[in-house]
């Protein structure tokens, strides 16, 4: 068996998708806790960017799983006087069973590292996607409606590297509705949209997105925010709030749709992207969902490990199949 690598959502099947987000909800409902796919094997965590969430749910989920971990900050590895991140690469696969990083930056320097097969290789956020946030997410509304697909979602903020990880996994699943609104010049990049609207177009779902917040959608499932300054990036334009006040989400958007759920990857600033009402009012399940962070990322260390040792995880074998391709997706860009 290869070893499995999660550098994107893209890199996951159809069938792979719904069986780790499936199997991070058992994680969280107390089924399979027991189990240590993870005996004998050495995780290693690399956090160049701050984290509170992904750090921990990866570090605790390793150790839950059996794993032993060897944690790593942002200057303790010899990056930091020179050495060549294709040495380091080398040298992490051949002490290391599974790696999770976080650089913040392009995803190039994880594919090189995931170019060997002894180490898996997982990005816990580069700044084009945040992939185990999007599974995470995906493995919340699961709980919280017992189904994704069907599902109606409202985004609002930038179309950062959550919103991507967002797009490109939810619309894999059938009957979806995602609308996006976000500020003029923060949208989704060109080429994570065309992803997501290929998945759209195969699963029969829908991607709206808007740079307004006229006429929003009426009885959605659920409504998500992200803070408005992503972890490694910043805003060119010195005015950039000014676009991102009228996108900030208050009591107001629950009288269009009063059985909403409410979704923050967090860490919140309230008042900027959300207020205090909303993100601690009951609609919220953001602690909720960032307690599902360390159920989602015992799943896809099991996923990773299942691969290398070419067996396959409890998730894989009651994964679901019956994807149904539907009509073509509509598009506004109004």
């Amino acid at each position: 068996m290869a070893v499995r690598h999660l550098i994107s959502l893209e890199d996951l099947t159809d069938a792979e998708l719904r069986s780790v987000v499936a199997r991070g909800a058992a994680f969280a409902d107390g089924q399979g806790r027991a189990a240590r796919p993870l005996d004998g094997a050495v995780a290693g965590i690399y956090f160049r960017k701050t984290s509170t969430r992904t750090r921990t749910a990866f570090s605790a989920g390793a150790l839950r799983l059996g794993g032993q971990i060897v944690g790593y900050g942002p200057d303790d590895l010899q990056l930091s006087t020179g050495e060549t991140s294709q040495d380091t690469g080398q040298v992490f696969a051949r002490m290391l069973d599974i790696l999770v990083a976080r650089t913040a930056g392009e995803t190039a320097e994880l594919r090189a590292w995931a170019d060997q097969d002894r180490m898996s290789v997982v990005n816990a956020m580069s700044a084009d996607e945040h992939p185990t946030q999007g599974l995470t997410d995906l493995t919340t509304l699961l709980r919280q409606f017992g189904r994704i697909d069907g599902l109606r979602v409202l985004y609002v903020g930038e179309g950062n590297n959550t919103a991507a990880a967002l797009a490109l996994g939810l619309l894999r699943f059938a009957r979806v509705e995602l609308e996006l609104r976000t500020p003029p010049g923060f949208g989704l990049t060109a080429d994570i949209r065309a992803k997501a609207l290929a998945r759209a177009a195969k699963s029969g779902s829908r991607l709206i997105e808007r740079h307004d917040m006229d006429e929003l959608p009426v009885d959605v499932d659920a409504v998500y925010t992200s803070r408005w300054q992503t972890t490694g990036t910043s805003k060119a334009d010195p005015n950039w709030r000014r676009l991102f006040e009228p996108f900030r989400i208050t009591a107001a958007l629950w009288e269009l749709s009063p059985k909403a759920a409410f979704l923050h990857d967090l860490p919140a600033h309230r008042g900027e992207e959300v207020t205090a009402e909303v993100l601690d009012g009951p609609a919220s399940i953001a602690f909720d969902q960032a307690a599902n962070k360390m159920y989602s990322a015992m799943a896809v260390l099991e996923w990773c490990r299942a691969g290398a040792v070419g067996g396959q995880s409890a998730g894989g074998r009651s994964a679901r199949a019956g994807w149904s391709a539907g009509p073509a997706i509509e598009d506004d860009l109004r």
